[in-house]
């Protein structure tokens, strides 16, 4: 039991009752909370001067705070935490955001990446929330690769699958590479990674180059050492990530420590920052997770929430993950089995295809 649960059970049923009141209003409204609103909606008849103490008093154990001088008050971080571990009341799913999140999969389109494209739309239509997809890696057996000189400074790594996935990946160049050296490099590649998968390329290919770099000049080993680094760099996980929805942050905020926030959020996105960190929230556990504030090691300079669940193939391995991130005053009582659904609907359709 950690401490915030133990706090809870250790409440008195005002106490208790309050404290829900407080944040249930606050997570609908945005606005701090006072003892007179509470007299209205309390189930006991008590004084408005009972209830601040009563505040005060959660206020003590730092799950609500007033954010200004003789105004109402608004749940901590910290309150927050507690609600949604031991007061979130969970909804079921609305009908029709299934059907929203279910229309989008009607289109029998072969490209798994657009179809969660389209997912990840209806996704933050739905939740009026930024919506995160980290697709799947292609893990699919490599049929060629191919470098192309786009200038002296840029040049293309294309890789072809052997379902007729392709994928392009931009790189710098070893300077003074020619197209000689570059057709070698590939030829080189080609020999050791055909039938493999770009995982257990990364594994073994190293070892392989290390052993046979003789066989290929200095110009032509420099580029197979900078096509290597194109997949193991971070571009990969980046170009995994695909957000929809920024705009619905912005919705009606007029306070400048909001607007920095959210201008903080989006330049983490922009960003794709700590990128990799995305799935290894959602591999600690199965079912949806909930990181509030400084909790959530991708946002934490935002004061966001990120609601995140995971999605299996037909193994039951995680491959990837949806979530939706937004203010801490997200409606996570709609928005967890949302997340839910989504999780299991794109799981369910990976594993369908293969």
């Amino acid at each position: 039991m950690n401490g915030a649960t133990k706090i809870l059970d250790e409440m008195n049923d005002r106490s208790r009752e309050v404290f829900r009141l407080v944040v249930e209003s606050y997570l609908n409204t945005g606005d701090p909370v006072g003892s007179r609103t509470l007299t209205r909606t309390l189930s006991e008849k008590v004084s408005a001067a009972t209830i601040r103490n009563v505040m005060q008093d959660l206020e003590y154990l730092g799950l609500l705070n007033s954010p200004h001088v003789s105004a109402g008050r608004i749940p901590t971080q910290m309150g927050l935490r507690m609600f949604v571990d031991g007061l979130l009341e969970v909804g079921d799913l609305d009908a029709s955001d299934r059907q929203k999140l279910d229309d989008t999969l009607q289109r029998n389109s072969p490209d798994v990446g657009g179809m969660l494209d389209r997912l990840g739309s209806a996704l933050s239509g739905v939740t009026h929330g930024a919506s995160l997809v980290l697709t799947p890696k292609h893990e699919a057996a490599i049929r060629h690769i191919e470098f192309v000189s786009l200038a002296h400074d840029r040049a293309l790594v294309v890789i072809v699958f052997s379902d007729g996935h392709v994928e392009n990946r931009l790189f710098t160049p070893p300077m003074g590479q020619t197209p000689s050296s570059m057709r070698e490099a590939a030829n080189f590649l080609n020999a050791l990674i055909e039938g493999k998968t770009l995982t257990e390329v990364r594994r073994t290919i190293q070892n392989e180059i290390r052993q046979r770099r003789r066989e290929i000049d200095d110009l032509a080993s420099q580029m197979v050492e900078s096509g290597l680094a194109v997949w193991e760099g971070d571009g990969e996980e980046a170009d995994r990530l695909i957000v929809r929805g920024r705009a619905n942050l912005l919705g009606g905020e007029d306070d400048d420590r909001e607007l920095e926030r959210i201008r903080t959020l989006f330049d983490d996105l922009e960003r794709k920052r700590d990128i990799a960190d995305f799935l290894q929230l959602t591999e600690e556990g199965e079912g949806v997770r909930i990181f509030i504030g400084s909790e959530n090691k991708l946002f934490s300079l935002s004061g966001s929430s990120l609601v995140v669940s995971p999605y299996m193939n037909s193994d039951r391995k995680i491959i990837g993950a949806v979530g939706v991130i937004g203010p801490t005053r997200l409606n996570y009582g709609r928005i967890v089995p949302i997340v839910d659904y989504t999780a299991q609907l794109v799981g369910r359709l990976l594993s369908d295809r293969s």
